[in-house]
């Protein structure tokens, strides 16, 4: 593995990160310094796609420095959302029977597990089970009403779990139906089969004419392990889950030393 950025031999022609552990530092902000180099990228016309498993409730944060391209890939490629007009241009979603399915699959082996989804309209949750998240959820309700319509992602907790161990046992369960990921504590995020942040970073980028060679890509979490095997370059940030380390092609600065922004510095020759 290269240290950032030098080994990169080409200017790359779309910029494809993660949010959380990479763009975004430890107290939620974005730093002066990586805002004005997102900035400068979108004045050479070089695309940077928020690439994130987070909601759009949240995603929503960082949207004043998504450029002018306009466009943010939420959820964990479940859902594309157009930033100016305000809406969604591409759902992939689970069908219901599927999430219904797979949720009795998990509880049936791990009774302890709590579900939650998430839509575009917000989180719903099953009665009882809030998680501490920041804001109440849309609906509260019985697991088989809160799955009677297509979600864009299922959430499953199991507290005390080692995450790892938690997405291996899931993945052996139902990995043959759905994707199965983590980004942080035990809370699996289960996109429909084939939904993850390369598959639908892929059909942005093939919508504005860019090969995987030429996207230079950036995580620090398991759900960003697709993205970054699939982009041409790709960095792990130096705080990054041992997993993505040992498969990104480069190190970059961690998340609170603007590691984002000091490589993109370094290959655009900012």
């Amino acid at each position: 593995m290269s240290e950032s950025g030098l080994a990169a031999a080409t200017t790359p022609r779309l910029v494809a990160t993660d949010l959380d552990g990479t763009l975004v530092r430890s107290d939620g902000s974005v730093s002066a310094y990586t805002a004005s180099v997102l900035a400068e990228l979108d004045r050479r016309d070089v695309p940077v796609v928020f690439v994130t498993g987070r909601p759009l409730r949240w995603a929503r944060e960082v949207f004043p420095y998504v450029g002018s391209h306009g466009l943010a890939i939420v959820t964990n490629g479940a859902l594309v959302w157009d930033v100016a007009a305000d809406g969604p241009c591409l759902e992939r979603m689970i069908p219901a029977e599927v999430a219904l399915a797979v949720a009795g699959t998990l509880r049936e082996s791990m009774p302890d597990v709590l579900f939650s989804v998430e839509t575009v309209e917000g989180w719903s949750t099953e009665t009882g089970h809030t998680h501490g998240r920041r804001l109440p959820p849309v609906r509260e309700d019985r697991l088989e009403r809160i799955l009677a319509q297509p979600v864009l992602k299922l959430l499953a907790r199991r507290d005390g779990a080692n995450p790892d161990q938690f997405v291996a046992a899931a993945t052996e369960l139902v990995g043959d139906v759905v994707e199965v990921t983590h980004s942080s504590f035990p809370l699996l995020e289960i996109s429909a089969r084939g939904v993850t942040k390369a598959s639908t970073l892929k059909m942005v980028c093939d919508d504005l004419g860019v090969a995987a060679a030429d996207v230079v890509a950036f995580g620090d979490m398991p759900n960003d392990l697709p993205m970054l095997t699939w982009a041409g370059l790709s960095y792990a940030m130096a705080d990054a889950h041992p997993q993505v380390v040992s498969c990104a092609t480069h190190l970059a600065p961690g998340h609170d030393d603007d590691g984002v922004a000091k490589v993109l510095a370094e290959l655009l020759g900012l």
